[in-house]
């Protein structure tokens, strides 16, 4: 749509082809009265579309090359120069609706900005986002495979995610030397409270802090030195990788415990 060459230092690899586009706005399904949030509009390819379903669409554009043309392109579009990982999301809701986000994202920023919106969980309705293939593989990595990681585990505890369909590099300019994937993230409407959810994040980390290592030199080695988790019903001579997302939510249960009504103080520092 606009004529901007892209830059290497923001990772810009813009979208060209419409199909791939109208298979992106049939996932997203944008309504009028929704809180639409975008990450990168670019060129506004894909801008456009949404912008033409909901008139309060909010791009998000760290390039201030973009301001100029892609407003007096879509008048009335909220075009927000800065920085995504930056910003408080909270702000951006309308009537204070669940924040639906959309983009085709720096994939040098995709870890960041999925553990911002895993942080945000309780005000996003759901993302879709062009991702990198592998990256896509590892976020919907199952028990014992080697996608599975942090990112699988903290997901499928926080979220639902689908794999929508691939995409070939050779709709994007320039060219990437990898094949992406377009992803929909489901986030839950779970019951615990912050405090057990950030424990879980950090419980989850530390347990993956060296895949080599078992669970019991995993925490002891990390700000969850201080709890003994021998009595939390996980077997420890275990490896990260071999438990289910219900067993770091055990071991969370167990920690939080602990630290309420044994006054533990952990190490954030470590």
């Amino acid at each position: 749509m606009l004529n901007i060459k892209p830059l290497k230092r923001f990772g810009q690899n813009y979208l060209t082809d419409n199909n791939i586009v109208n298979k992106i706005i049939d996932e997203v399904a944008p309504k009028p009265d929704e809180s639409i949030v975008e990450i990168g509009p670019g060129r506004g390819i894909l801008t456009k579309k949404i912008f033409d379903l909901n008139p309060n669409l909010i791009s998000v554009e760290i390039d201030r090359r973009v301001k100029e043309e892609l407003t007096a392109a879509l008048p009335g579009l909220r075009l927000i120069n800065g920085d995504f990982l930056d910003l408080d999301l909270n702000r951006l809701r309308k009537d204070q609706k669940k924040l639906r986000i959309v983009g085709n994202i720096p994939y040098n920023l995709t870890s960041p900005i999925l553990f911002k919106m895993i942080g945000s969980n309780k005000i996003i309705q759901d993302s879709v986002l062009m991702v990198q293939m592998e990256v896509a593989q590892r976020m919907t990595g199952k028990k014992g495979t080697k996608d599975y990681g942090i990112l699988a585990v903290l997901l499928q505890y926080f979220a639902d995610v689908k794999i929508c369909f691939k995409v070939s590099p050779n709709v994007f300019y320039p060219k990437p030397k990898v094949f992406s994937a377009v992803i929909h993230i489901f986030f839950k409407d779970l019951d615990s409270g912050d405090e057990e959810n950030d424990l879980f994040v950090k419980i989850v980390k530390s347990s993956f802090g060296n895949r080599r290592k078992t669970l019991k030199n995993s925490l002891s080695n990390s700000i969850f030195s201080p709890i003994n988790f021998f009595d939390s019903g996980i077997d420890l001579s275990l490896r990260a990788e071999q438990l289910e997302p219900g067993d770091f939510v055990k071991l969370t249960k167990f920690a939080l415990n602990k630290i309420r009504h044994e006054n533990i103080l952990l190490n954030s520092s470590q």
